[in-house]
């Protein structure tokens, strides 16, 4: 994973470039972004939706490995646009999950830093890898085929 010291983006301007919406947000720092990587951060708080226990669950580290690649495409939307117009961020879902390991759930608190990589893309179909740190340690990574909603 890259070592970036400065974000790029922090909150209001990552959930703006969301489709998401509070309280299902999980992601807040662009920390990076080229032409086929992103890297992500998200500070877990123990009143998530996705905590239990004092833990954050798998649905939500998914969950945050989807919106790292969605917050990719808003961010690159974002840059072709027209500084003074609303993002209207394109709606992507999750069509298949492969070979996800979950090698711990991190406890809240802790800041996620997840990277996405574009594998390939087909029509309106993204392949990427997804892997999230704590710490600099792997405690997530997985395939995931994501469909881009056609407006």
């Amino acid at each position: 994973m890259q070592v970036i010291d400065k974000p790029l983006l922090t909150k209001e301007v990552v959930e703006a470039l969301l489709p998401q919406k509070q309280p299902i947000v999980m992601v807040d720092t662009l920390w990076y972004n080229d032409e086929t990587t992103i890297i992500s951060g998200f500070t877990i708080h123990s009143a998530n939706i996705f905590c239990e226990n004092g833990y954050f669950t798998e649905p939500g580290i998914i969950e945050n490995i989807a919106q790292t690649a969605a917050l990719r495409v808003g961010y690159m939307v974002s840059l072709k646009e027209n500084k003074e117009e609303k993002v209207n961020p394109p709606i992507g879902y999750i069509g298949a999950i492969k070979n996800l390991i979950i090698h711990q759930l991190p406890k809240a608190g802790s800041e996620l830093k997840t990277e996405v990589v574009i594998q390939q893309i087909i029509f309106d179909v993204t392949l990427i890898t997804g892997k999230t740190t704590v710490n600099g340690e792997t405690i997530a990574e997985c395939e995931m085929k994501i469909f881009l909603k056609k407006d």
